[in-house]
């Protein structure tokens, strides 16, 4: 009868909501290393560190408050999982990164199913591998862009899974020195930059949604990329790009639908000539610039494209000979021309030239103007009887009379 006593007292216990000043640090150190720790619905008082393997569980009842210090969670060790907690308030400290979850090294690791709310940094992952960062819900503080803190940071990070989460009202997601993760079925929404690559090759950025941010993706120095399957909207800063590409080779941009941005793709020219960048099967629509190329010339290759009511379709600034890029099988809006033997191509490529459009890049303030009466008379002209040799800045020998595939 004791016995069953005890254990009727101790499960009621165990059932009991934790007290708002109840120490999470004492509770982790009281587990043993393996334990799958359910912390009964309350609120928990951090900062925290986890340092041996652990299963912290909260079922969506448990919040971890940092008090407006540091770094929330804090975690030193392998095989790891944190699952179903509300973590806030952390410090407000750049330098010292202050957010709700850091995790100082770690394998194996799993962060899933939580609510990261009113903290600077989302969470970070440093010389993290093998882990997967899914379904978490990430806000910063509701501040100017720049004062925020990234979303999700990752650096000297690899094989590592980013799937499903949603976030917003951050800065940027920063990674760095960090090859070899995925990215996919992400929401990114009214943020800075959506992703931020720095060295960083062969990344997966994969059927992610970027909505209202000032940039979608921008990579630099990260070869090998592939960016497949996103919708990015709405990038309109005035320098604002959906995606953007320096010095960056051998990248593979397949299947994204790119709509109502400042430009729609930004790229230089490849840093290896053999190594191009390759574009296949986008939706570049309603953007200020379709696509824009500085820098040498050369070096891209664009397949199968649907180009719809851009400004511009495309522009080409910088040395060198525009020939060098391959297009071919692009539908064009502005195409003119017929399909009289039926194949689905244009029966004469489709070149674009540059007359009046001199005046938008030499002036860009320009573009205010494009599209008044006046300069649409000017660019008329021009193309009736230019005032000099315009310039061939591209030649799709095969322009499709439709989109190669159906875009909703």
């Amino acid at each position: 009868m004791a016995i069953r006593l005890f254990f009727a007292a101790l499960s009621l216990v165990l059932l009991l909501p934790a007290r708002a000043d109840q120490s999470l640090q004492a509770w982790i150190d009281t587990a043993l290393p393996g334990t799958v720790l359910r912390l009964p619905p309350g609120i928990y008082r951090g900062p925290a560190s986890i340092t041996k393997p652990l299963a912290l569980e909260g079922n969506g009842k448990v919040i971890v408050d940092g008090g407006g210090k540091g770094t929330v969670l804090t975690i030193k060790a392998d095989r790891v999982t944190i699952r179903g907690l509300t973590l806030r308030a952390s410090g407000n400290s750049h330098d010292a990164i202050d957010g709700a979850i850091m995790v100082a090294e770690g394998s194996g690791l799993l962060i899933e199913n939580n609510v990261i709310e009113d903290v600077l940094f989302g969470i970070s992952l440093h010389r993290t591998t093998d882990s997967v960062v899914r379904h978490n819900r990430i806000r910063s503080r509701p501040v100017d862009s720049a004062d925020r803190g990234d979303g999700l940071r990752l650096w000297y990070s690899t094989g590592n899974r980013i799937e499903n989460n949603d976030i917003g009202q951050i800065r940027d997601i920063t990674v760095s020195n960090s090859p070899q993760n995925r990215y996919t079925g992400n929401t990114i929404r009214d943020s800075r930059r959506a992703f931020n690559f720095l060295f960083s090759h062969r990344s997966l950025v994969d059927r992610n949604v970027l909505d209202r941010n000032s940039t979608g993706i921008i990579a630099l120095n990260s070869n090998g990329l592939i960016i497949r399957g996103n919708r990015i909207l709405h990038a309109m800063d005035a320098s604002g790009a959906g995606i953007a590409l320096k010095e960056t080779s051998a990248a593979l941009v397949v299947d994204n639908e790119i709509v109502h941005c400042a430009h729609g793709i930004m790229a230089d020219s490849p840093m290896d000539a053999i190594n191009r960048i390759v574009f296949i099967n986008n939706l570049i629509a309603h953007n200020i610039t379709g696509i824009y190329f500085y820098g040498a010339k050369g070096g891209h290759i664009a397949i199968n494209n649907t180009f719809r009511s851009n400004l511009w379709p495309v522009t080409i600034i910088g040395d060198g000979d525009p020939m060098n890029d391959t297009w071919w099988g692009n539908a064009w809006d502005t195409y003119e021309g017929f399909d009289l033997d039926g194949d689905g191509f244009g029966d004469k490529p489709h070149e674009l030239h540059v007359y009046a459009d001199r005046l938008w890049i030499e002036t860009p303030s320009a573009t205010f103007f494009r599209n008044s009466p006046v300069l649409e008379l000017l660019d008329f002209l021009e193309r009736l009887a230019p005032f000099s040799a315009p310039s061939l800045i591209l030649r799709d020998t095969a322009p499709r009379m439709q989109p190669a595939k159906s875009y909703n």
